[in-house]
């Protein structure tokens, strides 16, 4: 997806601000209405955020990348995670291993975390939809589709900070 050069503009305001709001976003941009924001963010900027479980407005770790964000001390960039998302993240295959199905996923979560015998297959499908649009999952179509990390596990900064 190619941007214009206000479109980047934006796309930083988002970085700079996260996690942030339509709000907030509004009165940066000078539109109209919290509406306005939602409907250029979709439009144009889809690819590059996403609304963690609070619905505040955060940038996926490709757009820090674009717009110049980098890191303080050499550090990753934080991606904020679910309690979900983060155990999902500990277990799954690495950037070099086999990717694995959702229910491969699910069994390995609940192996390792007894606190996870209630988690289903949904949740797991979902966390890892999520980690997939954050940039550190990937998909590989098989006969299912399987996942892996994107990125080394250690190359990513898990942002723990709400919960």
């Amino acid at each position: 997806m190619t941007l214009s050069e206000e479109d980047r503009e934006r796309l930083a305001d988002v970085v700079e601000l996260q996690p942030t709001k339509n709000s907030d976003l509004q009165d940066r941009w000078g539109m109209e209405s919290g509406s306005d924001v939602h409907q250029y963010l979709e439009d144009t900027l889809r690819d590059y955020y996403y609304r963690d479980e609070n619905s505040m407005i955060r940038a996926t770790t490709e757009a820090a990348a674009l717009v110049g964000e980098a890191p303080e001390d050499g550090e990753a960039p934080a991606v904020h995670m679910s309690d979900t998302e983060r155990k999902v993240f500990a277990v799954l295959a690495g950037p070099d291993e086999r990717a694995e199905s959702v229910v491969s996923v699910l069994h390995a979560v609940r192996d390792e975390y007894s606190d996870a015998a209630d988690l289903e297959s949904g949740d797991v499908r979902r966390a890892l939809q999520t980690l997939k649009r954050k940039g550190v999952v990937e998909v590989e179509h098989r006969t299912v589709p399987t996942y892996k990390l994107a990125v080394p596990r250690e190359d990513v900064n898990v942002d723990t900070d709400d919960e």
